[in-house]
């Protein structure tokens, strides 16, 4: 028996999509061996698919003045967890993992940044995306002085605050959605991966 990927239509196949979206799929599952379950998810409306990846694409795949790929992945992991989004945590936590080169930096990450064996700046960062993703988020005076002062640019800043909203409506679609993530995820970054 296989568990559902959502409560939402799903393709019958990934020939039916629209081409940018099969394409789009396709090119995932060909660099990862698999088409995440999130792209199927979100397929039953195109002109939202689109507008996530875009998005998604705009934030994550950006060079960022400081902000490295394992960092930006820390928010997402750290943030989902706070939002109970087990999808998230799992998918992006393989990110973690991999960007990071450390295979126990995820876990902490989740569980509980405050007391993982976290840099100054990173608890700094994780710290400001549950404020700004779970809280208030209003750029304070204060916060701003602390982000700089760790080695963070005003433009990282954004990044942090835009990563923590972003995947907050990631988190609430896959959950909305009942998307568990895919088995591939939970052994990336911790097992060779086969040539």
């Amino acid at each position: 028996m296989t568990t559902p990927i959502s409560r939402f239509p799903l393709p019958e196949s990934i020939q039916d999509l629209p081409e940018d979206l099969r394409d789009a799929m396709l090119a995932v599952q060909e660099k990862a061996g698999f088409v995440p379950n999130v792209f199927l998810m979100l397929a039953h409306r195109p002109d939202e698919f689109r507008a996530f990846f875009a998005y998604h694409d705009a934030l994550m795949e950006r060079e960022s003045d400081t902000l490295t790929k394992a960092e930006k992945e820390m928010i997402v992991v750290a943030t989902s967890a706070r939002n109970h989004c087990l999808y998230c945590v799992v998918a992006h936590g393989a990110l973690v993992r991999i960007y990071s080169k450390d295979p126990l930096l995820a876990d902490q990450v989740a569980v509980n940044h405050r007391v993982a064996g976290l840099s100054e700046r990173h608890r700094v960062m994780l710290d400001f995306a549950f404020y700004s993703g779970l809280e208030v988020g209003e750029l304070t005076n204060e916060w701003q002085t602390r982000l700089l002062e760790v080695g963070f640019t005003q433009e990282d800043i954004w990044d942090i605050g835009a990563i923590a909203a972003f995947f907050g409506m990631s988190n609430r679609l896959v959950t909305l959605a009942g998307t568990p993530p895919n088995e591939e995820f939970y052994l990336m970054g911790r097992v060779p991966r086969d040539s």
